[in-house]
């Protein structure tokens, strides 16, 4: 299920609680959000993984990942970060690279980054069970250093491959790194963002948005990463339109 999917929708007192939740004064005049609904109504909850069958192209994937000794960091990773949610979701999120706690427990985005990430989604009628999450590399970088060139390309077949996998409706790039790497492009993250761009080779639509990270550092610029959730609803939703009217 996903965000334009459902039979309940959010109520206003959920998204203000969450947006609250995101710093975001809920004074603030929003616009609604359109179609999104939440697919889930507790609160973001555990990470959801599929069975592991023998032989299945997500198993495959997921052992190779964990024995990769493609770059140097798999000699100072605890363990590698492969992805969590569903390997069907129309939404695929993201980011950079694993921290100290993602390569530690070996899930992406937890911590404070990733309750807010959590509080991000859940906003839009998402959550852990109806989006997949991602991250660029599948190893921490040391004292979490931006990812080298070389690490990025040793990861990118694993991504490309999560992305052949699920073909998502649309993918939020979170964050510089993971813009940059998705879309080839040296721009700013503020000349990417309120921007419909393409996944390379394919037509899959990439909003980019800033990192968690970033927002809870710099708290004045969520309500811009709130304009950003509601421009990739409206964009996911503008192409669900569009397929139920050209089917």
């Amino acid at each position: 299920m996903t965000a334009a999917e459902g039979n309940d929708t959010v109520d206003d007192a959920q998204r203000r609680a969450y947006l609250t939740a995101m710093g975001i004064p809920v004074w603030q005049s929003r616009a609604p959000v359109g179609d999104a609904v939440l697919a889930d109504s507790a609160a973001p909850s555990a990470p959801m993984q599929s069975p592991i069958d023998g032989g299945d192209p997500w198993s495959i994937l997921r052992a190779e990942v964990r024995e990769c000794t493609r770059c140097a960091l798999h000699s100072s990773r605890t363990q590698t970060v492969f992805g969590v949610g569903n390997e069907r979701a129309e939404w695929l999120i993201i980011g950079e690279a694993p921290g100290a706690e993602e390569d530690r427990l070996g899930e992406p985005f937890v911590g404070r980054a990733g309750k807010l990430l959590d509080n991000m989604l859940f906003a839009i009628g998402l959550n852990r069970r109806t989006a997949y999450i991602a991250n660029v590399i599948k190893c921490r970088p040391p004292q979490n250093r931006d990812p080298l060139p070389d690490e990025v390309a040793s990861c990118a077949g694993y991504l490309r491959r999560q992305i052949q996998l699920i073909k998502p409706k649309l993918i939020l790039a979170v964050g510089r790194v993971a813009a940059h790497d998705l879309l080839k492009s040296a721009d700013s993250l503020a000349n990417l963002r309120g921007k419909i761009h393409t996944y390379p080779g394919s037509d899959i639509p990439v909003i980019v948005t800033y990192h968690p990270a970033y927002l809870l550092r710099s708290p004045g610029e969520k309500h811009r990463a709130w304009e950003d959730l509601k421009f990739a609803v409206s964009v996911y939703n503008n192409a669900a339109d569009h397929a139920t009217n050209s089917a």
